[in-house]
């Protein structure tokens, strides 16, 4: 019993002396940590003393029994002490601190502590004590403060990190961008840089340059005053020799009427005339100028005589019947598509702009923009003759009905006419402020339409080698320009996107067409003359009914750009040279469209044989393609 006396009497003393230094331990942490605002464990001394009133009930021992049997007398004794102590322990009066809190953590720290230790029993003895203290309202419970939540915390500080994590992968990213645009930036400063100094030394280069222009200018002044002084010398002499020539042509005419005078008998005296000035200057040697000047005035005389001689040539009231108009299509050959590429001539060293079959030989003229014009014999494709003369690209070229000479149209302003057996030029007409893109010839052999860049066609008279007439009417360059077959009319197609009817005997415009979008940039009349094939600058072909004066037909076969068309001797099929380089067969009856691949450049000009068996491509690499 002495024992059992000496145990604490409350279950907090029980827990204390069950903890040892554990409790004092956890006190001095939570001393430490009091300043932190943290919870911690209080140690409580209960004293022996209790103001508690209460009266435990007394477990009634009606139940008490000696166990049957031969139990011995130890066993029945240990059972008698046991319920005399639980019975002393629930008899005592529990002293508690009158105004002292436990705090609520505690309770729930022992309980914990209870569970995890196993003993049951101190537990319900623990708890039903403390229950019955806080409904008696004795244990007064401190002010519930907010726990401090571990995974809370913990969830805001990771969200928290998400945040930074992203904000850091954005900062990155806009280094990164901005690292780029800084590369970018001293790149283009490098750029601008180099460019700079480039200029600066194209700048530096160029003033020199000028500076030793001035310099050769300088040294070539005396010589400038010298030819200028002998320019001056020479007009001079010219005027003395033009008075003496005058004063010459006076005495001839006077000797001429004083012959007239002898003839008629009016008088027989003839008085003399001294000329011996006359004679001795002719008879002085005579240098370049004066003869550079001799030979210009003779050739002017000669000219002013030819011209005064020869009077305009008449535009034909009666034209020879067209003989296409008479063909029979039922003898007529199918038309033929399968062509295949089978030669292959190097005629000119730039493009070639325009191909023309001979009207009754085998053979074929090519211009090119290397300003020359070579006659070619077929099928070998041997150069025959080349023509020189125009200064700058050829744009076209058309025979004369004989077949024996050419015009041919360029971009230094100018259309000359060429006899084909010596080659040589024998007329040039001149009188378009641009270049001439396109030139046709009469079916008299009289007359040469041209087609200009200045948005002007003009009519030249090849008897008396003047202009006979300027087309006025479309507002951008005429591009194409072509007489009908045995007529005086004329079919031009402009890049104002509209083709024009013209009267050549007047100039007046008798008709336009409206129906292509793009700029025009060749028309031609089928050979049986009843209608008119064109393409424009986005690869559209349109048929037009010529009698009719409506479109027809309108194909697209662009984007590229169509060249030129051609119609083959029979009018049934339509070639087209486009900018891809592909030749476009249109079949007029069916209006199935076929192909021919071959050049390696863009196609410029295309045309059929008489037969129609073999056909004619020219291109930008300066080639003529045969394809038969």
């Amino acid at each position: 019993m002495a024992a059992q006396e000496s145990q604490p009497t409350s279950p907090l003393g029980v827990l204390e002396a069950a903890l040892g230094t554990g409790l004092t331990a956890s006190g001095d942490v939570a001393a430490a940590e009091a300043s932190e605002g943290a919870y911690y464990l209080e140690q409580v001394t209960i004293t022996e003393t209790s103001e508690d009133d209460y009266e435990y009930e007394e477990i009634p021992d009606d139940n008490f029994s000696i166990p049957e049997g031969e139990e011995d007398l130890a066993r029945a004794i240990q059972i008698v002490q046991e319920q005399t102590t639980d019975t002393q322990i629930l008899e005592q009066e529990t002293v508690l601190p009158p105004k002292h809190a436990v705090p609520e953590v505690i309770e729930d720290f022992l309980c914990n502590f209870l569970i995890k230790m196993g003993m049951s029993r101190t537990l319900g003895c623990f708890q039903s004590e403390w229950y019955e203290l806080i409904q008696k309202g004795v244990t007064e419970l401190r002010p519930a403060r907010s726990v401090p939540d571990v995974y809370t915390q913990i969830m805001l500080l990771e969200n928290e990190n998400k945040n930074l994590k992203k904000d850091l992968k954005h900062f990155k990213q806009a280094a990164d961008k901005a690292r780029e645009d800084l590369l970018k930036t001293q790149k283009e400063r490098d750029f601008h840089r180099m460019h700079h100094k480039r200029v600066i030394q194209e700048k530096n280069k160029l003033i020199n340059d000028l500076k030793e222009l001035k310099l050769h200018y300088a040294s070539y002044e005396p010589t400038i005053r010298v030819l200028h002084e002998k320019h001056h010398t020479l007009l001079k002499e010219k005027m003395l020799t033009s008075l003496e020539r005058d004063r010459a042509v006076g005495k001839i005419s006077g000797m001429h009427e004083m012959s007239r005078d002898v003839e008629t008998g009016l008088t027989s005296h003839v008085p003399e005339i001294k000329v011996r000035h006359i004679c001795e200057k002719e008879n002085a040697p005579e240098g370049p100028t004066q003869k550079a000047l001799r030979e210009a005035r003779e050739q002017n005389k000669c000219k002013t005589k030819k011209k005064d001689s020869i009077k305009d040539s008449e535009f034909p009231i009666v034209m020879q019947s067209n003989l296409n108009l008479n063909l029979n299509k039922e003898n007529l050959c199918p038309p033929k598509f399968d062509y295949r590429l089978n030669n292959i001539f190097r005629l000119h060293e730039l493009p070639v702009s325009c191909i023309l079959m001979h009207p009754s030989k085998d053979v074929l003229v090519s211009c090119g923009e290397d300003h020359v014009w070579k006659v070619v014999s077929l099928p070998k494709g041997q150069v025959l003759l080349t023509g020189h003369g125009h200064t700058d690209w050829l744009s076209d070229c058309c025979f004369h009905p004989s077949g024996d000479k050419l015009a041919t149209s360029s971009g230094d302003t100018s259309v000359k006419l060429w006899d084909l057996s010596t080659g040589d030029c024998i007329l040039t007409f001149e009188g378009h402020k641009h270049g001439v893109w396109s030139c046709s010839w009469h079916s008299c052999g009289d007359f040469v339409a041209s087609a200009s860049l200045d948005t002007t066609s003009k009519i030249w008279d090849v008897n008396s080698e003047r202009c006979r007439g300027t087309l006025y009417g479309h507002t951008d360059s005429v591009n194409s320009i072509e007489f009908f077959p045995f007529s005086n009319t004329l079919l031009t197609g402009s890049a104002d996107k509209t083709l024009s009817l013209w009267d050549a005997r007047t100039g007046k415009c008798e008709q336009s067409l409206y129906g292509h979008m793009h700029s025009i940039n060749d028309a031609i009349f089928s050979p049986t003359g009843h209608m008119i094939g064109s393409c424009d600058a986005c690869g559209v072909i349109k048929l037009w009914d010529f009698r009719k004066l409506l479109p027809v037909v309108s194909i697209d076969v662009g984007p590229s750009p169509g060249n030129e068309v051609n119609f083959d001797s029979s009018g049934r099929v339509l070639a087209h040279a486009s900018g891809t380089g592909v030749i476009h067969l249109l079949d007029l009856k069916s209006g199935k469209i076929h192909i021919l691949v071959g050049h390696q450049s863009e196609a410029h000009t295309v045309v059929f044989s008489h037969d129609g068996e073999t056909l004619f491509s020219g291109g930008a690499d300066g080639t003529v393609r045969m394809w038969s």
